[in-house]
């Protein structure tokens, strides 16, 4: 009860409150503003938590990145242009109950149905990431070098629809991985002679690039027109939220449970939740025909998902170190700049920090809906605010934070030349989620991997001889290679058909 009490001290004491309103404005406005998304909103904030407190810094994260989340509706429902990835699997939907004169429906749902979802996603990382956590303290170096590869194996198959691509990217960041000194021979690799590149390619850096420095590109080359506001004021956006409570229940619990489900998997991140999400509630909908013309229950059910996403993307990123999504992947950055290493015994050694992020998640919740109003009144002020003053006044923030890291312009061109290639990837639908998983899990694989090889000798066999790593070796050999046998039957089918 001591860490509990702490717990509650340091979330409520009046400087982390302020941390919290302050994100929660900011991130409102980054998840509003279309091409802002919730991962630049935290790629953003880096260089500011590195100023801070350990529990203040989590509670700027998580606080924007909710809230961003949930806001990147807005632009969706009065322009059907998505705020943020989580938000365009319903954009279409809330943009055609605009259209019927039903806008304050549509954002309301989206606006109570997220804070529902996060608080569901935040009650099952209450209760299962301990309970993980007291697991995972049985694990050892040949349980976590197959976790880590099963979680790098689940980014490229859930991030794309073609695996492949995904393999590029992941092969990439494993690359990434390999520079400076960092591994266990204490060997510089990938160095040429530079200095500055012993220490390994700056991960903060790196994402700050990839996330925000790639928009700011795609926003320059990008020469279509400014939408337009279909409506100028929208009304109370919390009429008729209960009735559809009591209408939906069933839909709101399946895309919270599908969500925190989603969220949970190394790499996949709340737009693919709210896709599944919304794919599903079609599926197992009464009324089918109704969705594309303007109908809330898929907003609601994916409203749901996104937000619990967020909540359950964080529990394999605390009890194993492995980012459920690239938000958390930005996280882990900071969790180990703050000491706060991500691992089973965070749970034993400083229970009071975990109990304060547990609090951080339910706070974020909560104030949402008052501020989510707020934001949603001053909408349409926000969306007209000119993106050539946005989008300057934003690379300057990345440099400035960029250098301020490390007080290095060596991280700056890091963070450009990720921004370039994080571009050209994208431009070419190659899928970046898994390279920031590579950068991230490249050096777990590798230390796990050695360790282990140590330990038995170099005898590979020692990697299936214990129970739990033997399952996890089934299970990713699994995802490897059922696919290649499930296209094979099909091809050897289709051949049998045509002849």
């Amino acid at each position: 009860m001591d860490a509990v009490a702490q717990a509650f001290s340091m979330v409520f004491e009046p400087y982390t409150i302020m941390v919290m309103v302050i994100a929660s404005l900011y991130g409102l406005f980054v998840g509003a503003v279309p091409g802002l998304t919730a991962t630049m909103a935290t790629a953003l904030l880096v260089p500011v938590t590195f100023f801070m407190p350990p529990i203040p810094a989590i509670a700027a994260m998580v606080t924007a990145t909710a809230m961003a989340i949930f806001s990147g509706d807005i632009p969706g429902c009065l322009l059907r242009i998505p705020g943020t990835p989580a938000s365009a699997a319903y954009t279409d939907e809330a943009y055609a109950m605009t259209r019927k004169g039903e806008a304050e429906i549509a954002l309301g749902a989206g606006l109570v149905f997220s804070a529902v979802g996060g608080l569901f996603g935040t009650l099952v990382l209450i209760v299962a990431a301990p309970a993980l956590a007291n697991f995972a303290l049985n694990f050892s170096s040949f349980e976590y070098f197959w976790l880590v590869l099963l979680g790098l194996t689940c980014a490229v198959f859930i991030t794309s629809n073609e695996p492949l691509k995904g393999v590029v990217t992941l092969l990439l960041g494993l690359l990434v991985a390999c520079v400076g000194l960092g591994n266990p021979a204490g060997f510089p690799r990938f160095t040429f002679g530079n200095a500055e590149m012993t220490g390994g390619i700056g991960m903060i850096a790196m994402m700050i690039g990839m996330f925000a420095i790639s928009e700011i590109i795609r926003f320059v080359v990008d020469t279509s027109p400014p939408a337009e506001l279909v409506v100028e004021k929208v009304g109370n956006v919390m009429a008729g939220q209960w009735a559809l409570a009591k209408k939906y229940p069933v839909q709101i619990l399946r895309g919270s449970a599908l969500g925190t489900a989603v969220g949970a998997l190394p790499g996949a991140g709340a737009d693919i939740a709210a896709w599944m999400s919304y794919a599903m509630s079609k599926k197992f909908s009464k009324e089918p025909e109704k969705f594309g013309t303007g109908h809330v229950e898929g907003i609601v059910e994916s409203g749901s998902a996104n937000n619990s996403a967020l909540a359950g993307a964080w529990i394999p990123a605390l009890v194993f170190g492995i980012p459920g999504d690239s938000i958390t992947a930005i996280v882990i950055g900071v969790l180990y700049m703050k000491n706060m290493n991500p691992g089973p015994t965070l749970f034993t050694t400083n229970p009071q920090n975990i109990y304060a992020v547990f609090l951080l998640f339910i706070v974020a919740n909560i104030i949402m809906i008052p501020l989510g109003i707020l934001c949603i009144k001053v909408a349409r002020r926000i969306l007209r605010v000119p993106r050539e003053v946005l989008m300057p006044m934003i690379l300057l923030f990345c440099i400035v934070g960029t250098f301020a890291i490390n007080n290095t312009t060596f991280e700056v061109g890091v963070m450009l030349v990720a921004g370039i290639i994080a571009y050209l990837l994208e431009a070419n639908r190659f899928p970046i989620a898994p390279a920031i998983l590579g950068v991230v899990l490249g050096g777990m694989l590798e230390e796990n991997f050695i360790t282990s090889m140590i330990k038995s000798n170099g005898d590979l066999g020692a990697f299936f001889s214990r129970p739990i790593a033997l399952a996890l070796a089934v299970v990713t050999m699994l995802v490897w290679f059922v696919p290649l046998i499930l296209r094979g039957v099909r091809s050897l089918r289709a051949r049998a058909l045509a002849t």
